[in-house]
Order: structure tokens, then C-alpha cells, then sequence
């Protein structure tokens, strides 16, 4: 009798998810057993989705991921993700937890194009929907191919938060945008904290002293 290993299993789950769904069905293994954050890709089935291949870095959910227990995370199913070139995926992201040490241990992504659909639905949208509720609905994430692009993305997340550029934040908001950075995993990916404390003007000292008051009020609360 064969014995297969946890990333064996997955593979085996993608190979047959994307047979039956076919070349728009895109699934992604991300192994986080203490690999660095700038490769955790290391099985990928029709790569060509978002253009991502083994080697690659992690998506928004996959770094929020290794910065929490694993019984703290919840799987997601059925939310929309942007790629690159601006095409529209539905996806579901399963976590693998590991019960002896409470980590993420691997990170299966199903994405499935819904390009082609979302026009169809965009069509039929602008006639029985109004401006304002237009406005409010949420865009969806980019997934990203590094963590350099990632980073990029999450400053930008917690600038909309806000609301108003940098320029203009006060001190309460510009620890309310860290505290979104601190909580999406951002600074655990190398060297971040230069960038952010550059991108929002404050020095590094004052970046961690935002983050030891947003982790005061987390324990308080």
C-alpha cells in the first residue's frame, strides 16, 4: 500500500480539480513550513491563469496566513481576485494546518477565470442596477507574482482604508493604517519595515511604536 505525503495528497487534488474544470481552472500549492516568503509556490496546475509558476511568491491570504495560528484561520471560499493583465478570478483558499505546532503548513488556491462571464454580467448589471450601488462594490484583490508587488499592494489597501494620501493623515490614522498593514502580515516580509516608515514619513523607531500601541490595544480588547 502506498504512502502519500500531505503535499502528495494536493497535488494529486489539483491535478484532478483542474482535469475537471478545464484550462480556466487554475490551482496553486504554497508550502510555509519555514520556506522564505519569496518562493512558497511549489506545485502550480494551469499557471497560465495568473500567469504565476512554481518558484513565485504568496497572494494576500497566503502571507495573512503565516503570520496566525492555524486554528485562528478560517478558510475562504468563492471570492473574486483580479491577475495581472486585469482578468477576474472566483477563488477558494484552503488551509492546511499542521495539529502539533498550530502552524499553516501548506496553502491550496482554486481560481477559476470568470472573465468571460463577469462581461456577460457587467452587460446585463448596467441596466438593473443604479450608480450608487455600482460605487460600493468592493474591487477584488490582485494576486501578486512577488512580495515586492504584494507590499505595494497592502500600502496602497491601508492608503483606501484611510481614505485621504499620506500627506493628509494624522497620527490616529496613520496608526489605524499600520495596524492594517501589521495585521495583513506586512512586516514579515524582508526589509518592509524601511519601505513603509519611508512611504508614510515617520522613522522606524516611530513605525514600531505605532505597532506596540495597535498590539496594546489588540491585548486589551
Amino acid at each position: 500500500m502506498n504512502t502519500y505525503t500531505t503535499l502528495e495528497h494536493l497535488k494529486k487534488i489539483a491535478h484532478g480539480l483542474t482535469l475537471q474544470f478545464g484550462q480556466n481552472c487554475e490551482v496553486v500549492i504554497h508550502d510555509l513550513r519555514g520556506r522564505s516568503l519569496e518562493n512558497t509556490v511549489v506545485f502550480i496546475e494551469n499557471g497560465h491563469v495568473s500567469g504565476r509558476r512554481i518558484g513565485d511568491g504568496p497572494s494576500h491570504v497566503v502571507l495573512e496566513a503565516r503570520g496566525k495560528k492555524a486554528s485562528e484561520i478560517e478558510d475562504r471560499y468563492g471570492y473574486l481576485t483580479r491577475t495581472r493583465d486585469g482578468r477576474i478570478l472566483k477563488s477558494t483558499t484552503i488551509f492546511m494546518g499542521n495539529p502539533d505546532t498550530d502552524h499553516v503548513d501548506y496553502v491550496l488556491s482554486i481560481n477559476y477565470d470568470i472573465t468571460s462571464l463577469m462581461t456577460v454580467d457587467a452587460a446585463v448589471r448596467s441596466i438593473i442596477t443604479t450608480g450608487e450601488e455600482e460605487t460600493r462594490r468592493k474591487q477584488p484583490e490582485r494576486i501578486t507574482q512577488n512580495v515586492n508587488d504584494l507590499l505595494d499592494d497592502l500600502i496602497e489597501q491601508s492608503v483606501d482604508l484611510i481614505g485621504k494620501p499620506v500627506a493628509l493623515m494624522t497620527k490616529d490614522e496613520k496608526v489605524t493604517a499600520i495596524r492594517f498593514l501589521n495585521d495583513a502580515g506586512a512586516f514579515l516580509i524582508t526589509k518592509s519595515g524601511d519601505k513603509v516608515s519611508k512611504f508614510f514619513g515617520i522613522s522606524k523607531y516611530t513605525l514600531y511604536s505605532y505597532i506596540d500601541v495597535n498590539n496594546n490595544k489588540s491585548k486589551t480588547s
